[in-house]
């Protein structure tokens, strides 16, 4: 009996110091490599960063910053807020962790990851025989022309899709031989992205978590989508005008009110739950910052993924903090681009969010601008930018009656 309950303690004090051991035990601060399990069990690799409770998603020259890192005992989690997301994982060493990515209605997507490795697909990849540098018209899937844009240096390549509706994010990766390889994750959805090019053409499959597509391109230097000013027309004879509640306060806002009289307005149809409206905001906040003394307000029209305000309260305060803003940002409704025409009867058609109006001193619209093409379309970016503040600066000190040269009912660039 003596030696059964010695045989008892030894054993308790044993699971004791194991469970104490564990619960010391810490991920490394640094670099990590991890991989999702995507459909057809391919592995998407994604890189990140941790350092105490904050860590980064790397892709290309992009470090999106995630704070509030915990660790429940051998549990990890890693808050993607702005998405409401986690990646919620097994602590297996301080260099190894397993786990899910978990997003509300979607299903959790595995994970495994491993401290100390830098590299994306290939640690010493072979020599590249081809380039994917440049720019190609691709075809996704049955049909959707996208405009592909990439940089690649030796092995390295980096680069996006550009659509009618917004880019596809940050993309990297490695080219070997005649074969490429890039992945993208940010937060939102995994993406992996593999192919092969024979002189000036390229076949590829783009996966996500769900599905992949075939996508088919070729190299084109004036490969172009059609005018992002053309797209989203405004019905003649309608003014534009709206009351919205406040996300925040739930006091009804109009475009009439007296804050926005005679001044230029910036209308933006956004979702907290959108990558784009998100790039959009990194450029809007500080911009707003710097501009609004000059007689400029901006106005966001937030669709989101439920019609409830207290939901988009939520989840509109997280995107408030994030980047800092300080425009009035309303409730709109549930996000469907047919639901957003329904209540915004001025436009003929909103195909995308964002949607960014430019409204004159009179309040009329002056310029529809569809889609973003956010920092990951390098020139793309730089050429918005540019044009958004020439458009800016116009309507400031434009003649009353004229917008831009545009005549009511229809847009221009």
């Amino acid at each position: 009996m003596i030696l059964k309950r010695t045989a008892l303690a030894a054993a308790a004090g044993l699971l004791l110091t194991s469970s104490i051991s564990l619960a010391q035990t810490k991920p490394q601060d640094g670099f990590w490599r991890g991989t999702f399990t995507l459909s057809s069990n391919q592995e998407s690799p994604f890189n990140f960063e941790l350092k105490g409770t904050n860590a980064w998603l790397l892709n290309g020259s992009e470090r999106f910053e995630l704070k509030g890192v915990s660790q429940k005992g051998d549990s990890l989690f890693i808050p993607v807020e702005i998405y409401d997301a986690v990646l919620a994982a097994k602590l297996e060493t301080d260099k190894t962790i397993s786990g899910v990515f978990k997003r509300p209605s979607v299903a959790p997507i595995p994970f495994k990851a491993e401290f100390g490795k830098r590299y994306r697909f290939v640690e010493k990849p072979a020599a590249a025989t081809v380039s994917l540098h440049g720019k190609w018209d691709v075809t996704m899937g049955s049909g959707t022309k996208t405009v592909g844009v990439f940089n690649q240096s030796g092995n390295k390549v980096t680069g996006t899709f550009l659509s009618t509706t917004g880019d596809y994010r940050f993309f990297e990766g490695t080219v070997q031989g005649d074969e490429f390889s890039l992945s993208a994750f940010s937060g939102s959805s995994p993406q992996l992205l593999k192919g092969k090019i024979r002189d000036n053409e390229f076949t590829a499959e783009l996966t996500n978590p769900r599905a992949s597509q075939t996508i088919k391109g070729t190299r084109n230097a004036e490969a172009a989508l059609p005018d992002a000013y053309t797209l989203t027309k405004v019905k003649a004879g309608t003014p534009f005008a709206f009351t919205f509640p406040n996300a925040f306060t739930g006091k009804p806002v109009s475009l009439s009110d007296p804050k926005f009289k005679g001044k230029v307005v910036v209308v933006t149809i956004l979702g907290s739950w959108c990558p784009n409206c998100l790039d959009e905001a990194s450029f809007l906040v500080p911009w707003y910052q710097a501009n609004k003394q000059r007689g400029v307000e901006i106005i966001g029209l937030a669709f989101e993924r439920k019609n409830d305000p207290a939901y988009a309260k939520t989840r509109l305060e997280v995107f408030k903090k994030r980047f800092g803003v300080e425009y009035d940002v309303l409730f709109a409704g549930t996000a469907d681009v047919k639901y957003a025409s329904s209540v915004l009867p001025a436009l003929e058609n909103v195909m995308a969010f964002p949607t960014t109006i430019f409204v004159n001193r009179q309040g009329e619209i002056a310029k529809v601008h569809t889609g973003y093409s956010g920092p990951a379309t390098g020139q793309y970016y730089a050429e918005f930018v540019k044009e958004f503040n020439a458009d800016i600066n116009e309507l400031l000190t434009e003649t009353p009656g004229k917008a831009l040269g545009v005549q009511p009912g229809k847009t221009d660039k």
